[in-house]
């Protein structure tokens, strides 16, 4: 798919970019160029390989999901606004 400097022109006014004519052919230029390597990477016969959740097949390194610090409730609780049988009380906002 190749764009033309009209179509440059038109993306330019939709996006409400002013740009002259020299910024337009250096664009047409750039996104031809990406356009054809997208077309590239669509011939590309990919049938039979899966999905990949991450491109290096790496794990992520973890630390252990450890409680490290007890929080005192009600300490906490002497700073709140408002509470009730040891909970916070929030104002509804979804009516």
């Amino acid at each position: 798919m190749a764009l033309t400097l009209d179509d440059v022109a038109r993306i330019a006014h939709l996006a409400r970019i002013e740009i002259t004519d020299e910024e337009a052919r250096r664009t047409l230029s750039q996104l031809n160029d990406i356009f054809a390597l997208i077309e590239k990477m669509q011939a590309v016969d990919t049938s039979g390989v899966e999905p990949m959740a991450h491109p290096l097949g790496g794990a992520q390194r973890l630390r252990a999901d450890e409680a490290t610090e007890v929080i005192d409730r009600a300490a906490a609780l002497r700073n709140a606004p408002a509470q009730q049988d040891g909970l916070f009380l929030v104002p509804k906002v979804i009516e």
